[in-house]
């Protein structure tokens, strides 16, 4: 479908976040497991409960607009998703995977912070308003879950694996 409107381009980006969305909920069970720091695995799994909250929101949003998403694959966060599982795979659990952890999760949260932005000035543009509330909240918690990570990181999650180093 060619994007020649502000709708269809809205469109289009929110079938992307919702399907980067979708690929997340795979991603962070297994980087939950991979994590040796307790405070990172549970902050994953707690991102994993408002990854499927912000997935309901969307569906909410697109039921009170009368939207239809496309199906779609975001290659972004397919790429994301990929760089976690070669972390994964090829360093030793412990600190210094948890340290490419918390880094690979920042670039999801700062994906997903540009995403709900956009998303957020469009649907303003088109007068969702009830959209744009639901985007926000979303914004939110992607920019809180980015602050989150920094902490670990800030209290200790890096300086362990700079010691083991």
């Amino acid at each position: 479908m060619a994007r020649t409107t502000i709708e269809d381009l809205f469109i289009h980006e929110l079938s992307d976040v919702y399907s980067a969305e979708k690929q997340i909920t795979k991603a962070l069970p297994r980087m939950a497991r991979a994590a040796t720091n307790p405070l990172l695995a549970d902050a994953f799994k707690a991102h994993l409960e408002e990854t499927q909250g912000q997935i309901e929101r969307i569906d909410q949003l697109v039921e009170a607009s009368g939207l239809k998403l496309k199906r779609m694959k975001c290659v972004a966060m397919e790429g994301l998703v990929e760089e976690s599982k070669e972390l994964i795979d090829e360093i030793e659990k412990g600190a210094v995977l948890d340290a490419g952890l918390i880094g690979a999760a920042q670039k999801v949260e700062h994906y997903e912070i540009a995403s709900y932005g956009t998303l957020i000035a469009m649907a303003k543009h088109l007068g969702l308003k009830e959209a744009v509330s639901l985007l926000k909240a979303t914004l939110v918690e992607e920019k809180a879950t980015d602050e989150k990570l920094s902490k670990i990181a800030e209290q200790g999650g890096n300086q362990a694996a700079t010691m083991s180093s």
